[in-house]
């Protein structure tokens, strides 16, 4: 039976001091997985020309960024669903542990990498990591808290995320953008310099210090331990997502996060591509290192409106259900794409806009984090949460591509390639009429 609805009981009510550290272990895990994924969105404008022959043209130079964004969607996608299989099997703490290390790794051995094909690689063997890292944080996070506050935990941890792109601003803004930041490092080949965005990537090493905290004071969920020990559960089965029970459901979480991670990389992050560009035009700047400053205030702009509508998103679906929070957001995301992309202009529009665009743009990720591990029983709950989220990134390289390469060669603007993706929104709203509706459910057993 499910649990009785305490209407008047704030949900964190009696959560516990053991409950509180799960969140904040798992969400610093998520903040450094997303400064990982940042930082290269925050560095793509210097380190891609920078590996290129000299003089290449911006539609190359997108090209390429398009297919190290692809190699790490794809990536994620491998990775996700790799670590989640492997989360069900060895347990959570574990396998947390192994994501971080991979992500942290790679991270740092990017600021090596002298062709544009070592950074992609580099991007997609990071990617393993930081793909399998959030479907096993968010698989935790929903066994250790209840129903009640599950809509709420999930949210939190899901919206820190923002602290993660805040970081890669930051790194963007005083480490990437500086270019007195270069250091000649004769060992490593004549000419070799340790500039700013390789250091940005450098920072990437941090995170690993994370494992020694999780071996410290994690344990496994009594819901895990309990699956762990019937001997007749089959756990972390990729065949069994697909039994007939479970079939529509995953086919359904797969659609909306192929949704979501096609438009987070092909519409939502060229916000602040709008905001330099705009700044451009009005203040006629043109040194590097100003027009740097600008991009990285669009994206903290849009950074702040997406922090809001990831917390948003658990009090709205436990207003309107998770289905009508997911439509409000995907309906949301399109208008205020449109807007941005098409009729928006000057830096005080922009100003305003930008916030509204991040937050009806990426709110609907913390629902990821909230609907995916209700869909599927404790067995399969990482296993089918990061299927889920990671299958779709398989689809993004393809459409990413596309994108990149209507831009080389049609020479179809930033803001048209930004628009034309962002109505994969439609798709996300029609899948809806199909999707389950959990609001109020116990987890399945």
């Amino acid at each position: 039976m499910n649990e009785p609805r305490q209407e008047t009981t704030p949900w964190y009510h009696d959560i516990s001091r053991y409950q509180w550290l799960v969140l904040i272990v798992a969400s610093l895990g998520w903040v450094f997985d997303v400064f990982e994924g940042q930082i290269f969105v925050a560095s793509m404008n210097e380190a891609m020309p920078s590996l290129l022959p000299e003089g290449s043209k911006e539609g190359a130079v997108a090209f390429y960024n398009n297919i190290a964004l692809g190699a790490f969607n794809l990536g994620g996608a491998l990775g996700g669903i790799f670590f989640g299989m492997l989360s069900d099997r060895i347990g959570r703490k574990r396998a947390m542990t192994y994501t971080i290390l991979a992500y942290s790794l790679f991270t740092c051995v990017s600021a090596f990498a002298t062709t544009w094909w070592q950074l992609v690689l580099y991007r997609f063997l990071l990617a393993l990591g930081v793909g399998g890292e959030w479907a096993v944080a968010s698989a935790l996070v929903a066994e250790v808290f209840p129903q009640r506050a599950r809509a709420w935990s999930q949210s939190i941890f899901h919206a820190s995320s923002v602290l993660g792109t805040f970081l890669a601003v930051a790194a963007g803004s005083f480490i990437v953008g500086n270019r007195r930041l270069a250091f000649a490092l004769p060992l490593l080949g004549e000419g070799w310099q340790l500039t700013g965005w390789r250091l940005g990537f450098l920072l990437g090493v941090v995170p690993s210090l994370l494992i020694i905290w999780i071996r410290v004071s994690l344990r496994e969920p009594d819901l895990w331990l309990k699956t762990r020990a019937s001997p007749s559960a089959a756990k972390g089965s990729l065949r069994e997502l697909f039994a007939p029970a479970l079939r529509l459901r995953a086919l359904v979480g797969v659609g909306l996060a192929t949704v979501g991670l096609a438009t987070f990389w092909g519409t939502h992050i060229y916000g602040k591509d709008v905001f330099r560009q705009a700044y451009a035009v009005q203040t006629g700047a043109a040194a590097p290192d100003v027009l740097k400053h600008a991009e990285m205030a669009g994206m903290l702009l849009v950074t702040i409106g997406g922090g809001v509508g990831l917390l948003a998103f658990g009090p709205i679906c436990e207003r309107l259900g998770r289905r009508g929070a997911f439509l409000f957001f995907h309906l949301g995301g399109l208008a205020a794409s449109l807007l941005l992309f098409q009729w928006v202009s000057g830096l005080a529009a922009l100003a305003v806009v930008l916030p509204v665009f991040g937050f009806l743009t990426l709110g609907m990720h913390a629902g990821y984090a909230v609907y995916f591990p209700e869909l599927f029983p404790t067995r399969l709950r990482s296993t089918g949460g990061g299927f889920c989220f990671n299958a779709g990134r398989i689809l993004v390289p393809v459409i990413l591509f596309v994108s990149g390469w209507m831009r080389k060669d049609w020479e179809i603007s930033l803001a048209d390639a930004a628009t034309l993706l962002s109505f994969l929104f439609l798709v996300g709203a029609l899948l809806l009429i199909v999707a389950p509706e959990t609001k109020g459910q116990d987890l399945p057993a």
